[in-house]
């Protein structure tokens, strides 16, 4: 049976979260947060040299940080929408339709702003933070839960020094989007069918790419039903359910322009479309081969999608459990197969966390020294990275 349809945990009993005796919900959650705390703790300490690095930076060009973060590029479309709501027709304007962007981040941002001090694009700001933790939490559970605390450590470091990793700390939906994700394959990986069902909806409410939840959910979820019985009859619901944030905002965004096909039509007007991968192709034999003084952020995007395929095919050969796989494998179908824009894909792949599991397991199998000059290395590169994203490159991340 493949570990994805156990509930049990594969990695040995010396290695589990602690299950504290008695004390109810409140004391697991403290004794299940004391054990996630080196990886909580890392990726702060990560996240925070990245900060003061971009801070630095941005103080010598005479920039403010908090612009940058909390009110550029989508965050501001985000903000609008929490402001004014969506667009009621499909329009003709090329990258000017909000309709683009799905609603549970400008929801949240609204909803706290009603019930908080300060503007929204600082609650908006609050939020992604909040979630990044979240996400750091979610991650480690589920390289915890397959390769023990000392992976899954790594693996919330490493999610936290990605070449655009500042992302996590910015009004993007990047944060949410990845604790949600995490949480719903950790769910599906624990056996908690509903849990994982209701991540994926709001995964679905959250990214176009919620659908690679809803896929990695379904899948699972069906794999389990074969079992039959009550565990079986919750799987198959879960799967039946988990698609349901995704399609019902493309359902409702073509109830808004009045055709079959409006959320699509919005996307040919953000220039994203399915070419099967041929953009990406020649996009990337521009950057890494042909161009001779090529933009470094771009290099930089080339080499996290080529870096990406290739630990996709050792999360195969590892056989990661099939929630992963399809997830991951489904995250990079899109972001590869699109005709659209194409410098955020790096950004695009930053949920997919389960990539970086080879990575993970290696640099925690190694001397610690080793591993503390690579988790180091990452890290700052990732911060001089985000200064350069953010206060150099003339575009979005």
């Amino acid at each position: 049976m493949p570990p994805v349809l156990t509930a049990r945990p594969t990695v040995p009993a010396s290695r589990r979260p602690p299950s504290p005796a008695g004390g109810g919900v409140p004391e697991r959650v403290r004794g299940t947060l004391r054990h996630a705390a080196p990886a909580l703790l890392g990726y702060l300490a990560v996240r925070l040299l990245g900060l003061l690095v971009l801070a630095r930076w941005a103080h010598l060009q005479g920039h403010g940080v908090w612009p940058a973060l909390a009110t550029s590029w989508d965050s501001d479309w985000y903000l609008q929408i929490a402001d004014e709501g969506y667009a009621h027709d499909l329009g003709t304007r090329m990258d000017a339709n909000n309709l683009a962007f799905f609603p549970l981040y400008p929801a949240l941002i609204k909803g706290f702003a009603a019930v908080t001090p300060g503007s929204r694009a600082s609650v908006g700001l609050v939020i992604a933070v909040v979630c990044s933790m979240a996400a750091a939490w979610g991650i480690f559970a589920v390289g915890d839960r397959l390769h023990g605390r000392r992976a899954g450590t790594v693996l919330a470091v490493l999610w936290g020094a990605l070449p655009v990793a500042a992302v996590q700390w910015m009004g993007y939906t990047e944060s949410l989007f990845t604790a949600l994700a995490a949480w719903a394959l950790y769910a599906v990986l624990d056996g908690r069918w509903a849990w994982a069902a209701g991540m994926a909806v709001l995964a679905g409410l959250t990214r176009p790419t919620g659908v690679a939840v809803a896929a990695a959910v379904a899948v699972a979820g069906l794999l389990a039903a074969r079992r039959g019985g009550p565990a079986g009859r919750a799987a198959l619901l879960a799967a039946l359910a988990a698609p349901l944030g995704w399609l019902g905002y493309v359902g409702w965004v073509a109830l808004r322009v009045g055709r079959a096909d409006g959320y699509f039509a919005v996307q040919r007007l953000w220039r994203n479309t399915w070419d099967g991968g041929a953009v990406t192709l020649d996009q990337l034999r521009d950057h890494l081969v042909y161009a001779r003084d090529p933009y470094l952020f771009l290099v930089v995007v080339s080499v996290v999608l080529v870096v990406s395929t290739g630990l996709y095919l050792l999360c195969l050969a590892d056989r990661q459990p099939a929630a992963l796989l399809v997830f991951s494998g489904a995250l990079l179908l899109v972001v590869l197969g699109s005709g659209g824009v194409y410098f955020p894909r790096a950004r695009f792949l930053l949920p997919g966390f389960p990539l970086l599991l080879p990575l993970a397991v290696a640099v925690s199998r190694a001397r610690r020294h080793v591993a503390a000059l690579v988790l180091g290395g990452a890290a700052l590169s990732s911060a001089w990275l985000g200064g350069y994203m953010l206060l150099v490159w003339p575009g979005p991340p």
